[in-house]
């Protein structure tokens, strides 16, 4: 239910948005992005309701790269986030984020706005993810379990591209193959029926096949502040169809001048193959952003 109601939040704002909009006609190509480093501390001296000492510093890239030519759109966008935290006293840094995003949708027009199209995707993340616990004597410890490339999602389908302009878009692509790539050291010890991203016992891989939508919206709501939402939804034809994963990712940049930034990043992801429960990720920070050609 939870994915629906955020389908038609956005589809409100995408027919919202078609007003206001004009759409692009520069033909050629595009390259540019953004990266920005965000920074947080907090820090207490015989605080009276308690408190741990923490700092935390974590990266993001923004990257795009367009072509657009006799009637072929080739849209490309990376997006990567890294992040990590030390508090006081504990053993260990811990990750506040870390992802790899990359979409490529490739679309030849039949009309003014709509293409036939080929969407391409990759997420994976950058570094090792640990649980952390504590064992009998207090220790705190960590155990292994992602790393680079596993889990991996590799996703290809073709369907339908309708593109507003570079700050509006919908691709529906109702035959979208899905491919889970992961090392068999996190498998092979999995107790009998027990799956790890949806990959079972001594497997490396999990195939799906189904549909997706793909959306993007970026405006100004006051000036100087940029509001941008991504939709990503995916349902498996093959198994329990009516789970619908959900990756829905809405940034906020406030731009206090030329390299100064103002950063709330809020990601929710649904996918009953990692986590049976709606996954919840938010950085907030001041950030020092530098252009990308």
């Amino acid at each position: 239910m939870k994915q629906y109601l955020f389908l038609a939040l956005i589809s409100t704002q995408l027919i919202y948005a078609q007003n206001d909009s004009i759409a692009e006609s520069d033909e050629g190509w595009y390259r540019g992005g953004k990266a920005t480093f965000l920074f947080n501390q907090s820090a207490f001296s015989e605080w009276a309701s308690g408190g741990q000492n923490s700092v935390s510093l974590s990266f993001h890239a923004d990257y795009d790269l367009r072509y657009k030519k006799n009637g072929w759109n080739w849209d490309t966008k990376f997006l990567g986030d890294f992040g990590l935290t030390k508090i006081s006293g504990a053993k260990f840094l811990r990750k506040t984020n870390d992802r790899i995003d990359l979409q490529s949708f490739l679309g030849k027009s039949f009309s003014e706005e709509w293409s036939y199209s080929t969407v391409f995707g990759v997420k994976t993340q950058f570094a090792r993810g640990y649980k952390f616990g504590k064992d009998s004597e207090g220790e705190e410890t960590r155990t292994l379990k992602t790393q680079f490339f596993s889990p991996v999602y590799i996703q290809l389908g073709v369907g339908l591209y309708w593109k507003k302009n570079n700050d509006l878009w919908v691709n529906i692509a109702p035959f979208t193959q899905r491919l889970t790539l992961v090392s068999r050291k996190f498998t092979n010890d999995l107790e009998q029926g027990q799956e790890y991203f949806g990959v079972r016992k001594g497997d490396n891989h999990r195939f799906e096949l189904g549909a997706s939508i793909n959306a993007f919206y970026k405006f100004l709501p006051l000036e100087n502040i940029t509001l941008e939402q991504r939709l990503g939804l995916y349902s498996d034809y093959l198994d329990k169809a009516e789970n619908i994963d959900l990756d829905y990712q809405v940034s906020v940049e406030m731009e206090v001048n030329d390299y100064i930034s103002t950063n709330l990043i809020m990601q929710l992801v649904y996918d009953d193959n990692a986590v049976q429960t709606l996954q919840v990720r938010q950085v907030f920070g001041i950030g020092l952003r530098i252009k990308l050609k």
